[in-house]
């Protein structure tokens, strides 16, 4: 597996670099050599965070915890991204066995900022899969994000799921 590492406010020692190769190396059984683990470590106040991102066909792991020690958060994330690899994993499984194959398109960066205040930073082009409202809100809380576009099963139509203040779920669909 090949690691990127950086750090935002901070150095990253190597004894660092090496806690986190060793604790995110028990990755290796699902995935190839050659996949990508982004992880980002920074410090903000009194609080030491981690990040760390794995994008995969069809999707993308994600997970962030935050401690006030850097090694306890780097722990914690090893134990957040297991589990999330170990659902996606049976997942896939899932989906294999009904015969649903998803097709992504990689994200490309926008060139030109716009002239007006406005400004776009960066563009994500993906397949819109389908799939039903409920494995829209699992595929959002796998990526760590309040939104998901998704192509609902049932209509055929475009629509998003949201994470709402309560801890409960929305769902958008256009008006016939």
């Amino acid at each position: 597996m090949r690691f990127t590492i950086t750090g935002r406010n901070m150095n990253v020692s190597e004894r660092l670099q090496d806690r986190v190769t060793s604790k995110l190396s028990k990755l290796e059984r699902y995935f190839r050599e050659d996949q990508q683990i982004l992880v980002t470590l920074s410090t903000e106040k009194d609080q030491k965070k981690i990040e760390v991102t794995i994008p995969i066909k069809g999707t993308t792991i994600r997970a962030e915890e935050s401690s006030e020690d850097m090694f306890t958060s780097i722990d914690m994330v090893e134990e957040t991204i297991v589990r999330q690899v170990d659902r996606h994993k049976s997942r896939l499984i899932d989906r294999y066995q009904s015969g649903f194959n998803p097709q992504y398109i990689e994200e490309e960066p926008v060139d030109e900022a716009p002239e007006d205040d406005l400004e776009i930073v960066r563009t994500k082009h993906f397949a819109l899969k389908p799939m039903d409202p409920e494995e829209a809100c699992l595929q959002m809380d796998m990526l760590g994000h309040n939104f998901f576009i998704f192509k609902n099963m049932e209509s055929g139509q475009t629509a998003v799921v949201y994470k709402r203040k309560n801890n409960s779920y929305g769902l958008i669909e256009p008006q016939e």
